[in-house]
């Protein structure tokens, strides 16, 4: 318990340190609490010494420090108040796809993938000895309108691996633009002699037409400009695992 000076000199001696940095003069002291002497001002600091609430710093001068203010008295920001938090980081989230879906929701997924997408005609695998035009049946396949530009489109299913190193694969679906020509290094479906459908990249060179596999295993052949006709290139592709 406090007398009421020495409750006043702690609360001066406390608003002076967080004003200025340093304790005050015992003038100013003195002259705060009213009194004639600086004899009862050093009587004072002794007692809040000697009770914990002071506590004067060695081989200083004007070196007071409060250790602690009255229970009464609202604590200190500095000291005693922590500071604000910094708002906490939102707890993490993992962004990962269900391994099971809701037979509703995979109806709308279903009809929003039909509505993106483009019915063509699925002419066969590309076998030698016959055009594609030989091959149409009455097959579609659903292609992503993405897959597509403008001009017309129709779709073959891969047979051999000549273009594996190209990403083409046995049993893959390509998308083919229909055209008859084509630029140098282009994937074209190509028909030789009006006889062998095959799907090859397209090189000229001079008066003669090189079709390339993708496929160290097989050789690259070589016509006359009159002997193939480009019937398509190759846009896209599906894959079905």
């Amino acid at each position: 318990m406090l007398t009421r000076k020495q409750h006043e000199l702690l609360m001066f001696i406390d608003k002076h340190l967080r004003a200025t940095g340093f304790s005050p003069s015992f003038e100013e002291m003195k002259e705060a609490l009213r009194l004639k002497s600086k004899s009862g001002i050093h009587r004072l600091i002794t007692a809040l010494e000697e009770r914990g609430f002071l506590k004067r710093r060695a081989h200083r001068a004007r070196a007071l420090e409060v250790v602690r203010l009255p229970e009464n008295v609202a604590p200190r920001r500095s000291e005693a108040v922590p500071a604000p938090a910094a708002p906490a980081a939102p707890a993490f989230t993992p962004n990962v796809i269900r391994g099971h879906f809701a037979p509703g929701l995979a109806g709308v997924q279903k009809a929003a993938n039909e509505a993106g997408s483009v019915a063509l005609p699925l002419y066969g695998r590309i076998a030698a000895g016959l055009p594609i035009e030989a091959t149409r049946d009455t097959t579609m396949v659903d292609v992503p309108a993405a897959l597509l530009g403008g001009g017309e489109h129709y779709a073959l299913e891969v047979s051999g691996d000549s273009m594996m190193e190209a990403g083409i694969l046995d049993g893959d679906t390509v998308i083919i633009r229909r055209g008859d020509t084509a630029d140098n290094g282009a994937i074209v479906v190509a028909l030789v002699d009006d006889q062998e459908v095959t799907l090859k990249r397209l090189r000229r060179r001079g008066n003669s037409v090189a079709l390339e596999p993708a496929n160290r295993a097989y050789e690259t052949r070589i016509f006359g400009p009159d002997r193939v006709r480009v019937q398509g290139r190759l846009v896209g592709l599906l894959r079905r695992y």
